[in-house]
């Protein structure tokens, strides 16, 4: 008898002193279940860049556009015009970085690694550009844009375009749009789908 009572009281000794432990282990679990994961987080982006490469040589355009803040309260400013030649064919491509951040972030990264979210629109004065013809993307989907990369479902994104001047053009516009597009994404979605990355509008010139 004496035997059972001395289990019974070391085992109500030993789950006294684990009690506390076991219930700051169950805390702990439920705090990492309840605490979701952030998903679909849209990127800061401050400094971008439009970098218009000429196929068969020739000088490099750039022309950026800088949000000095982020969230802040200030708005994303575009800083140059855009400047081509006539009769040349362009690739454009961006650079686009978070320099909050010391050392900077390149953001192109993120969008490269999540393509199936993420889609460049544009439009432009319309015969600016022998190919593509029209205007763009932006405001009449069927209007078709030269890109060059596309995502793992077959879907534009349009950090790589193909461009090839027109007609000579002073105080045009070149508008990009960068849509971010989670779980929303077809070959069919616009800038409707989604959340806006940045909206940037240029002025263009071709001489």
């Amino acid at each position: 008898m004496e035997k059972y009572i001395l289990m019974g009281y070391f085992i109500k000794i030993f789950f006294n002193c684990l009690a506390p432990f076991l219930f700051a282990f169950m805390i702990i679990s439920c705090r990492d279940q309840d605490i979701p994961a952030l998903e679909n987080e849209v990127e800061i982006m401050t400094d971008i860049k439009l970098i218009f490469t000429p196929t068969l040589g020739g000088d490099v355009v750039t022309a950026r556009a800088q949000d000095i803040d982020g969230p802040g309260v200030q708005n994303i400013e575009v800083l140059d015009e855009i400047y081509l030649s006539l009769n040349t064919n362009y690739i454009l491509t961006f650079e686009i970085y978070n320099n909050l951040k010391n050392p900077g972030e390149n953001i192109g990264i993120e969008i490269r690694e999540e393509e199936d979210e993420h889609q460049m629109f544009f439009l432009f004065t319309e015969g600016a550009f022998l190919d593509p013809e029209g205007n763009g993307n932006i405001d009449n989907f069927s209007d078709s844009i030269n890109y060059i990369d596309y995502d793992r479902y077959n879907n534009p994104v349009g950090l790589e375009t193909y461009w090839i001047t027109g007609n000579q053009i002073q105080n045009g516009l070149f508008k990009v749009i960068l849509m971010h597009q989670p779980d929303v994404k077809t070959s069919t979605s616009g800038i409707f789908d989604g959340d806006f990355d940045f909206n940037l509008e240029f002025v263009l010139n071709i001489s």
